[in-house]
């Protein structure tokens, strides 16, 4: 069963950075692409950012040139660094593999909640 732990989010306030860490197992995490995604209060859950197998990564358009998707396959830990954080950031941020996502198959953890201050 796969098990997905997200740490690292918090209260934050504008401007600043905040690094999310999202431990995996179960799975094959190396050969997998891995996401990160956000749920704002009243909102869908969307993709932020995407890291594949080879290391090529996709963003969402609201937060290129800010945040950054990275993956330690030794580890099985995929990172997300947030930088140059804005209000419309505050969210519940998840991880998960990206092929699950996009089939339904997948689960989902709890989250960790990041909070940006104005």
């Amino acid at each position: 069963q796969v098990q997905l732990v997200e740490s690292g989010g918090g209260l934050v306030q504008a401007g600043g950075s905040l690094r999310l860490s999202c431990r995996t197992s179960g799975k094959i995490f190396s050969a997998s692409a891995m996401g990160w995604y956000r749920q704002a209060p009243g909102e869908q859950r969307r993709l932020v950012a995407v890291i594949f197998s080879g290391g090529r990564t996709n963003y969402g358009d609201s937060v290129k040139g800010r945040f950054t998707i990275s993956r330690d396959n030794a580890e099985k830990t995929v990172y997300l660094q947030m930088n140059s954080v804005q209000p419309e950031d505050t969210a519940v941020y998840y991880c998960n593999f990206h092929n699950m996502v996009l089939t339904g198959a997948a689960t989902w953890g709890q989250g960790t909640q990041v909070t940006v201050s104005s």
